[in-house]
């Protein structure tokens, strides 16, 4: 048998799988891979942009990442995984005579998801360095108040779509003027065992 007859009966063998964003991004489907076992996607990471999501062009410079975590038939459903800036648009954010003020952080959502968020904030004129270690104190108190108040699915929403930013924002001007906030990049490091649920109280009698 000719290599190439193997190479067409290789794919021959293969299905292909719809691929669809989790709930909190609207099962939108991402594309469609191919497997000759459903056990070989679980794991793989689809990336996707954020305007494949919301149709919103404004939205092409924000790159995501999902993991396949199960199949449904012919679909693989995924867990929201990281995102990152387009290195295009994050190296356009860059002016002369400004200050950029990065912050790194590990925060842990409601239900026990710990994530690593690098946040970038763009001043319009040169800051202290004392102005540059306020603004960093804000992003991170922003950023874990978020986190232990809502769940991984709501942070995640959050962050992507600019709720998250526009919060440290509006508090960080008032340190100094900016021009730009945003979560250039998250990644999920750590998911519960046992994802914590909300009990709610009991009265007594």
């Amino acid at each position: 048998m000719s290599p190439r007859r193997r190479v067409k009966d290789k794919w021959r063998g293969k299905s292909w799988y719809r691929v669809v964003s989790p709930p909190y991004f609207g099962n939108v489907e991402l594309g469609s891979v191919p497997a000759d076992e459903t056990q070989k996607l679980i794991g793989r990471v689809v990336e996707a942009t954020l305007y494949d999501i919301t149709n919103d062009f404004a939205h092409q410079y924000l790159k995501m990442y999902f993991q396949i975590t199960r199949i449904d038939g012919k679909t693989a459903q995924t867990m929201f995984k990281g995102h990152e800036y387009s290195r295009d648009y994050l190296r356009s954010l860059v002016r002369r005579r400004t200050t950029r003020v990065d912050g790194i952080f590990n925060v842990t959502t409601k239900n026990g998801y710990t994530l690593r968020i690098s946040i970038c904030a763009f001043t319009l004129a040169r800051i202290k360095t004392s102005q540059e270690y306020e603004i960093r104190k804000i992003m991170q108190k922003i950023a874990e108040e978020k986190a232990s108040a809502l769940t991984f699915d709501q942070f995640v929403q959050e962050m992507v779509l600019g709720k998250i930013a526009s919060d440290i924002y509006n508090e960080a001007k008032k340190i100094a003027p900016l021009r730009h906030v945003g979560v250039r990049k998250s990644k999920l490091l750590r998911k519960p065992e046992v994802e914590k649920v909300a009990v709610p109280a009991t009265t007594q009698a």
